[in-house]
């Protein structure tokens, strides 16, 4: 019987399950949309249950697209949205609050709160992470003092806290019916809460925020067998690996020597550079986060430049100002002026995350005149995401003391051939497209077969990565410089507009 690999890729605004083969190909896959929820200004959430349902949906989509059951798949990974938390029932099995999506801000007040006393880099040195809105911890603390009766629950252990990665884990591998209530270092390092160096939750981290221990999952190397799957349409198949998202990118990329970075371009942009077996601290303004950690063996260490918002924007000017009907239209659009009129956009909706960690950011359009159309607009929301990538490529290459030659990139923009040039003419390097772009799915599959025996080693995996396309720079230095330059003084206006 022929065998292959499942991934479980719970993003965004949508679940999909995809199959591999041996090669790294893709064999099947389906994909779902889920609601986004936005109570508030700043407040996203996400319907946990609505969440499940979909991926098992996708799941039994996915295996009768190909014809295949259970018992053709030698493993199955999950990769997932990171720092969206989810607090539930142990008993019920239902949350107790809508999942806190990762953009969500409403906890400005808490990182303001703790940042008085040491600033903002205050947990940094432990963490690897500065305090903002952005990551699980203080979603966390949120839940527990704003749901009734949560952190009594919590305190007993009769409530779980988790990332997706850990909800869907724990359902799928028997919920209420002893389902395993786990996670891996990476989503674990995204919390704040994890130690760099140990690996473990950090004590004095949980004092600081006030999260009690009883309701944290266990961390977990990424590739490791984690246990049976119990839902009907995966019975009996093995659960070997769990990545956050752009960690999982970094894997399925191939990522696994030092200096080597990838960048997706999907909701938000995030870069990844190896730093290899011993963390990195950033004076720049990155995360340093873990990359991966494979079943006895060292954690991989990781730098990282998250952009809040890329593909966002792109569903913004669809969305709200209309300027187009669906996102691929956006490429003839911008295509149809010859430059951006000098416009310019810095999509602060939520802050600006890495190299600025600005939270009292918000969006501007700089540079407009009689002149702009919506076409420039179109052309200037594509530029935004390559400017941010230089500004994170900047901070990387300065904290790692490592030039980069090129630039691996995957996810759903980089089928848009005007911003893979754009980018290699921004950064003046290589822009280099490979094979599969479904790089996060594959990361988790190849976490997951790893774990199992599918495949040996990383040079197998090595072996599966090839180019489709490479970008080389063809802007002159002078237009470079003045673009860049005016990107910089628009990030400006868009510091401190909110008191």
């Amino acid at each position: 019987m022929t065998k292959y690999v499942g991934a479980i890729d719970q993003g965004t605004t949508s679940s999909r399950f995809i199959v591999f083969d041996k090669t790294g190909n893709i064999v099947s896959a389906a994909q779902k949309e889920h609601r986004q929820i936005y109570p508030k200004p700043g407040w996203v959430e996400h319907d946990a249950v609505e969440i499940l349902n979909n991926t098992n949906e996708v799941i039994g989509a996915s295996l009768a697209r190909a014809g295949l059951s259970a018992s053709n798949l030698a493993a199955v990974g999950i990769t997932n949205q990171r720092e969206t938390t989810v607090l539930w029932d142990k008993t019920t099995g239902q949350p107790l609050y809508n999942a806190l999506v990762w953009q969500d801000t409403r906890v400005d007040q808490y990182v303001a709160e703790f940042s008085k006393d040491g600033g903002q880099d205050r947990f940094r040195a432990k963490t690897g992470l500065p305090l903002a809105s952005y990551f699980s911890g203080l979603k966390l603390r949120w839940l527990l003092e704003n749901v009734p009766g949560a952190r009594q629950k919590a305190e007993a252990g009769e409530a779980l806290f988790g990332t997706i990665d850990s909800w869907l884990t724990w359902n799928l591998t028997g919920g209420t019916h002893g389902g395993v209530h786990i996670t891996d270092v990476t989503n674990a390092s995204r919390t704040q809460l994890m130690n760099l160096a140990s690996c473990d939750w950090d004590e004095d981290m949980l004092k600081v925020y006030g999260i009690p221990r009883a309701c944290l999952p266990n961390i977990m190397p990424s590739s490791s067998i984690y246990g049976e799957i119990h839902t009907p349409v995966l019975r009996g198949a093995k659960l070997a690996g769990i990545l956050g998202d752009q960690q999982a990118a970094l894997v399925g990329q191939t990522c696994f020597a030092p200096g080597e970075a990838k960048n997706t371009y999907g909701t938000g942009c995030f870069m990844l550079m190896n730093t290899g077996t011993e963390p990195v601290q950033s004076k720049a303004g990155l995360l340093t986060t873990l990359a991966y950690q494979f079943d006895g063996e060292k954690p991989h260490y990781a730098l990282e430049g998250a952009i809040a918002i890329t593909g966002a924007l792109v569903q913004w000017l669809r969305d709200n100002l209309k300027l187009f009907d669906v996102a691929p239209q956006i490429e003839p659009l911008a295509k149809s002026v010859e430059d951006n009129g000098d416009v310019y956009i810095v999509p602060a909706f939520s802050g600006l995350y890495a190299p600025y960690w600005k939270e009292s950011a918000r969006g501007v359009i700089a540079g407009l005149t009689r002149f702009a159309t919506r076409a420039h607009l179109a052309r200037a929301a594509l530029e935004a995401t390559a400017y941010q990538t230089r500004d994170v490529v900047e901070a990387m290459e300065s904290d790692s003391g490592i030039k980069l030659t090129s630039l691996k990139v995957d996810g759903g923009m980089v089928a848009n051939e005007l911003l893979m040039q754009f980018q290699a003419d921004i950064l003046n390097v290589p822009v280099i497209r490979p094979k599969v772009t479904e790089t996060t799915a594959l990361g988790a599959a190849y976490a997951a077969g790893l774990a199992t025996g599918y495949w040996h080693n990383t040079e197998d995996l090595r072996a599966n990565w090839q180019i489709d396309k490479s970008w080389t720079p063809a802007l002159a230095a002078e237009k470079r410089d003045h673009h860049y330059k005016s990107w910089k003084k628009a990030v400006q206006r868009a510091f401190d507009w909110v008191d």
